[in-house]
């Protein structure tokens, strides 16, 4: 399996003035994520704005991506949804594409019970031969995947891990004592990372890597270094730029940041919305005593 790296970005989507996608902007905003310490980009997921991207707007984002870093950087797909057949076909037409993974939500609104994630997800990996990360969100889906599952799906080799959002530290322990020694675990909660790797877990699948992704690499690195004290204060400077990329729903947070420091990527498609003056105001806040590492003044 190619290796997908322990800091991913959940890349944000741009659009221009008009609402369509960016792809030059985003291309742009790829390789500067890399150049910020990325080892991987997810392309079309939450923070992309996946529910509102079309099957072409998302087909041709991975290919643009995915030229833009090259093999410098791991590019996984956002590819499944609530609908076993879609997630085939268009995990298919990604692969045909050369991305390096895909990543799988539980499916949302339809609400299976476990053993429809368990069947979804066996069959998405049979179909299509490429690295799948499972993604557990419960505040999203509405159905938090338990650690039996995780486990059940760890055996079938292509399902290489999970990005974990369920904020569950105790079944995220049963997972990592459960699965095959690869099998690995990415917090999919930026304030989740250090808590996470201490437990045994491998990395992040990151928002707030958009703007302080080498600060991100430094706290894994120093960690894994056996440097906790360093780790834990970079944690713990990092946590007010955690709460505000939330303060309302993602990406709105996110998207608002980046303007503010230099590197706009455009509005939100509804029914997401601008961040309203309080959240601007938090945001403002957060981003006031930190270092952002993301390159700015690109051309927009």
């Amino acid at each position: 399996m190619p290796e997908i790296g322990r800091l991913l970005t959940a890349m944000a989507t741009p659009f221009d003035a008009a609402g369509r996608v960016d792809y030059a902007r985003a291309r742009q905003l790829a390789e500067a994520l890399v150049a910020s310490g990325s080892e991987g980009l997810v392309v079309a997921g939450t923070t992309g704005e996946s529910p509102t991207l079309t099957r072409d707007e998302k087909l041709r984002l991975f290919g643009e991506v995915r030229e833009a870093v090259g093999d410098r950087a791991a590019v996984i797909a956002g590819t499944c949804n609530y609908c076993t057949a879609e997630s085939i076909e268009l995990s298919r037409e990604a692969a045909e594409i050369g991305v390096t993974g895909i990543l799988g939500p539980v499916p949302y609104y339809n609400k299976p019970p476990q053993e429809g994630l368990y069947a979804h997800f066996k069959a998405i990996a049979e179909a299509v031969p490429l690295p799948l990360i499972l993604y557990n969100i419960p505040s999203r889906s509405a159905t938090n995947m338990v650690p039996a599952t995780t486990i059940r799906l760890s055996v079938i080799d292509n399902i290489v891990g999970v990005k974990e959002a369920s904020g569950d530290l105790e079944a995220i322990g049963q997972i990592i004592d459960g699965t095959r020694p690869d099998f690995r675990v990415w917090s999919g909660n930026d304030a989740d990372t250090l808590p996470l790797l201490a437990i045994g877990g491998y990395g992040v699948i990151s928002v707030t890597s958009h703007l302080v992704g080498r600060q991100i690499r430094q706290m894994i690195d120093r960690f894994l270094a056996g440097d906790v004290a360093t780790a834990a204060a970079i944690h713990r400077r990092l946590l007010p730029l955690t709460r505000a990329c939330f303060v309302t729903t993602s990406p709105s947070p996110l998207k608002y940041a980046l303007g503010r420091v230099g590197f706009p990527v455009g509005g939100l498609r509804l029914p997401l919305v601008e961040v309203d003056e309080r959240s601007a105001a938090v945001m403002d806040s957060a981003l006031a005593p930190l270092t952002i590492d993301l390159p700015v003044g690109a051309a927009v």
